[in-house]
């Protein structure tokens, strides 16, 4: 399979803890969100990369033991805002809120303050 995060497949993704697997996939979904409905071309590249993020996540022995529905049930939520939100009314602008937390411990995490 040919992967559009290549050194992720190649086991980096997996050296990552889960809020950093995290922020990545919730920063496709914030690029998803601002081009859906704008250019489906960028829109559709973010949804893309996003899916494969969220595949990787969910490959990964490390959660095996109890994340793994949460894991899916997010991937869910997110295709459902890709398609309008349709089951469940989701918008990928509002599921961005849910990444946030993420991006914040990464970045106190990297912080050189």
């Amino acid at each position: 399979m040919d992967y559009l995060h290549k050194n992720a497949a190649e086991g980096r993704w997996r050296q990552m803890p889960l809020a950093e697997q995290m922020a990545n996939i919730g920063s496709e979904v914030g690029r998803a969100a601002k081009w859906q409905g704008r250019d489906d071309k960028i829109f559709y590249g973010a949804v893309t990369r996003a899916l494969e993020l969220f595949d990787l996540t969910l490959e990964d022995p490390k959660w095996r033991g109890g994340r793994l529905l949460e894991l899916g049930r997010l991937k869910e939520v997110f295709c459902d805002g890709v398609l309008d939100g349709k089951e469940y009314g989701t918008t990928l602008s509002g599921l961005e809120n849910y990444f946030l937390p993420f991006f914040n411990l990464i970045a106190r995490k990297y912080s050189v303050l």
